[in-house]
């Protein structure tokens, strides 16, 4: 039995941006494209969450819904730079930290650095820790296992806390909204609850050989986690697998005279990032989105290894003379350089670590 913890923080981007700026302060806050752009929402602030507000929608359309939102560009290296010191807190607990995104990860602490006894008293002091550290609050969910874990955190948030014991489990995954089910999509959603399929109780209903014949393997997934199994990992990532970055521009072009030089910028901004975190790659891919969205990528793998602009540049280049931007009006452009070398670094030795007893603790009960 594991003790896994998932920290969420919280409107994470909108957050950084009202704590360095106070007169943002209960106002509604959207970190994205411009109003009058085809951008879309990064993340906004509670405030503007209750206007309908949410990740993903146009900027055009959450303007529509609240005209008198404060819209902000993102500042990644910023949101970056604030990660980094939360990453590092994590880290002061467990070497099994798992990045799910630039504003949340999952903890192992069944076998914790610090001999805390519960799960939950780790939980609570990574959450202060985290507001001393940034001035930011987070969400955690505690649990056995990943999937609980993520439905825990999502429970009471803003600054939430919540436990899910396996006594627990059974009747809050019972009465869960199919929607909060993490892994079922908006289009799955709509499928479940054409079919009469609206809580976890209803998911329990159907036999795993009707699930497998109608999701497929997912359906296998879907079974177990209604009833509270989860055997994945929590799985550390060391190093990242690829660095790249993507645009969407004002307007459709086809112009090559507007698309390389925006090509040029990228392969500059990408080679800046590999030389930040000391990394280079084999590989170079471009993606290219039609106004249509259709989507396409080129990729080429050259002799060596490159962090330099230039490079990254020409074979960028070259990649997207071999597409149809100059025929077909282009909506988004993208650069990425992956396949890096496998580290030769032995793996350190994590030391030894004190195993508490399992009880999630006395808060919980």
């Amino acid at each position: 039995m594991r003790k896994i913890i998932h920290v969420d923080m919280d409107a994470f981007f909108a957050s950084v941006e009202i704590r360095d700026d106070p007169s943002l302060r209960g106002k509604p806050v959207i970190v994205g494209g411009q109003p009058n752009s085809r951008g879309v929402v990064a993340t906004c602030s509670y405030e503007a969450r209750k206007f309908g507000i949410h990740s993903g929608m146009a900027s055009s359309a959450a303007y529509r819904l609240c005209p008198q939102a404060v819209f902000l560009h993102p500042n990644f290296e910023k949101y970056v730079a604030v990660s980094r010191q939360i990453r590092q807190i994590f880290l002061d607990y467990t070497d099994l930290v798992e990045p799910v995104s630039i504003d949340e990860a999952y903890l192992d602490v069944t076998f914790n650095k610090c001999g805390i006894p519960y799960a939950t008293r780790t939980a609570r002091e990574i959450k202060r820790r985290i507001v001393q550290t940034t001035g930011l609050t987070a969400s955690a969910g505690v649990s056995y296992n990943l999937f609980l874990a993520k439905i825990a955190s999502d429970y009471q948030k803003p600054d939430g806390l919540t436990v899910i014991t396996p006594e627990r489990a059974p009747e809050i995954l019972r009465k869960l909204p199919i929607g909060k089910f993490y892994g079922i999509g908006k289009v799955t959603e709509k499928y479940l609850l054409e079919h009469g399929i609206r809580t976890g109780a209803d998911l329990l209903k159907l036999s795993k050989l009707e699930l497998v014949q109608t999701f497929g393997k997912t359906g296998e997934y879907y079974y177990n986690v209604v009833r509270g199994i989860d055997d994945r990992e929590v799985t550390p990532e060391h190093e990242p697998k690829s660095m790249g970055t993507e645009s969407t521009f004002q307007h459709d072009t086809s112009d090559m005279t507007e698309l390389v030089p925006f090509l040029r910028k990228q392969s500059d901004e990408v080679a800046a990032e590999l030389k930040k975190y000391d990394c280079a790659g084999k590989t170079v891919t471009v993606k290219v989105k039609f106004f249509d969205f259709r989507t396409i990528t080129r990729s080429r793998s050259l002799k060596d290894y490159t962090r330099d602009s230039d490079v990254i540049f020409s074979v960028a280049r070259d990649l997207l003379e071999h597409t149809e931007a100059e025929k077909i009006p282009v909506r988004l452009l993208g650069l990425t350089v992956s396949n890096f070398p496998v580290s030769q670094k032995d793996e350190s030795d994590p030391g030894q670590m004190i195993q508490p007893e399992f009880d999630f603790g006395e808060e919980e009960l």
